[in-house]
């Protein structure tokens, strides 16, 4: 119980998930390598380097979820972001229509959503796919030998290798979850931005060796780092005790005592969650404008509007992140149902009259959720700033702030939570087990 990680290898359930969770993980990097057929790498590479002089800060901003998978034109370089946007899709048509959420609230209506979204998942793959074929094909008109196959050809096998390739994610996300530890899909993406992590710092490093970069910049830039980190897990443990008092009732021919307890409600009750939905759906119009727009002449001006450093963009991305930070806490913790489950139970809030509950847990929130979002999209705005201020290249500033340092802190915090929990459960276990202890019941 003192070393978390020595207690992994002697519990054997807890070592088998962390190893099925690492098995899924390498196969999903390996994946990240494998191109798609009619691709040529040497060629692919060798484009891509040219552009590192230029850059391309949209291209990066797709690779930076993908794990460095959309520059390979990989089987997996649409990442998990379909699964999330039709997840987000799903949510909000279940507030629009009341008869999909009355299915939802079925006996077996979850697993019907979950058939649908995963249906809605192929289709919003498919468009992507395309989206990349079209991409493909732009480069080709400047690499001549970068396609080894006819266009038509090349964008059926694409769309459906690509397609499949995000299905198989989706699938290993679920099975992490199932039989693994921690979020599937958020560990998924955790590993992908891990994965980026050495390029980076080598790249850091070099540019401090060629004097491209200042190194009290950079020194400046690694304690806001680090200060930035200390920040979010602080706001991730922060919380809000409501106390509760339960008035003694008899169950049966038992009489159960009065009982004190309190909920939890937690600075950012939504962790990092209106972070990557905010993401994932700026990412499907830029993908759609960058990969197209040399077609059409008004989705060309899109993908210059919506450019990750751009002023637009970031006013959306700050206006996303607050959005989904109150959908997502009143999909999860809807103060109705709260208020409803203390009142069946006999419960009271003290100092609040019983039927005022909802409107008193409805005021907390609000209060607490605004801040909370404030704090996300500040901290997720931090690359445009280390761009604008210290000049970083955006393949560094995606990593060392914003986005990145909250699916890092929030997935690990989540993870390591689950890793204890399953660690107390063994442990009182075995007490059990080894002092004889039976309960009353048996």
């Amino acid at each position: 119980m003192a070393n978390p990680i020595v207690g992994i290898f002697r519990i054997k359930e807890l070592r088998e998930r962390v190893f099925f969770t690492t098995v899924m993980l390498i196969v999903f990097r390996v994946g990240a390598f494998i191109p798609i057929p009619g691709i040529n790498v040497s060629e692919l590479n060798a484009y891509f380097e040219s552009m590192q002089t230029s850059g391309n800060a949209i291209v990066d901003y797709l690779d930076f979820f993908a794990g460095g998978a959309f520059s390979n034109f990989s089987l997996f370089m649409l990442g998990i972001m379909p699964y999330i946007s039709m997840s987000i899709i799903m949510q909000l048509l279940l507030i629009v229509f009341p008869g999909l959420k009355k299915i939802s609230q079925e006996e077996g209506g979850r697993r019907k959503i979950q058939t649908y979204q995963r249906y809605g998942t192929v289709v919003v793959c498919l468009i992507q796919s395309f989206a990349v074929t079209q991409y493909a094909q732009s480069i080709s008109r400047s690499v001549e030998n970068l396609l080894t196959m006819r266009i038509l050809p090349f964008t059926l096998i694409a769309m459906l290798t690509v397609t499949t390739g995000t299905m198989l994610l989706m699938w290993m996300g679920e099975q992490i979850t199932k039989r693994g530890i921690g979020n599937g899909v958020s560990l998924l993406i955790f590993a992908g931005i891990v994965a980026r992590l050495p390029h980076a710092v080598w790249e850091l490093g070099s540019m401090v060796k060629n004097g491209e970069l200042n190194l009290v910049s950079v020194v400046v830039v690694l304690i806001m780092f680090i200060a930035v980190v200390a920040l979010v897990v602080f706001e991730q443990q922060g919380m809000r005790k409501i106390p509760v008092n339960y008035a003694k009732r008899v169950v049966g021919r038992r009489m159960y005592g009065a009982q004190n307890t309190y909920i939890p409600f937690k600075i950012n009750p939504s962790g990092v969650i209106p972070v990557i939905f905010a993401s994932s759906i700026l990412t499907f119009p830029l993908q759609i404008a960058q990969t197209v727009g040399g077609n059409f002449a008004w989705l060309n001006a899109v993908s210059r509007v919506l450019t990750p450093q751009g002023v637009l963009y970031n006013v959306f991305y700050v206006i996303l992140i607050i959005f989904f930070a109150y959908f997502y806490t009143q999909v999860t913790l809807n103060p109705i149902e709260i208020a409803k489950n203390i009142r069946e139970n006999g419960g009271s809030i003290p100092g609040i009259r019983t039927e005022r509950i909802e409107e008193y847990l409805t005021k907390i929130l609000n209060r607490i959720v605004l801040p909370g979002s404030l704090y996300l999209a500040l901290i997720a705005v931090i690359p445009s700033f280390i761009q604008w201020a210290f000049k970083f290249p955006s393949s560094i500033s995606y990593i060392m702030g914003g986005t990145s340092l909250l699916i890092l802190v929030g997935v690990d915090l989540d993870t390591m939570s689950q890793i204890e929990a399953l660690l107390k459960m063994h442990h009182h276990a075995g007490l059990t087990k080894k002092g004889h202890l039976k309960g009353r019941n048996l």
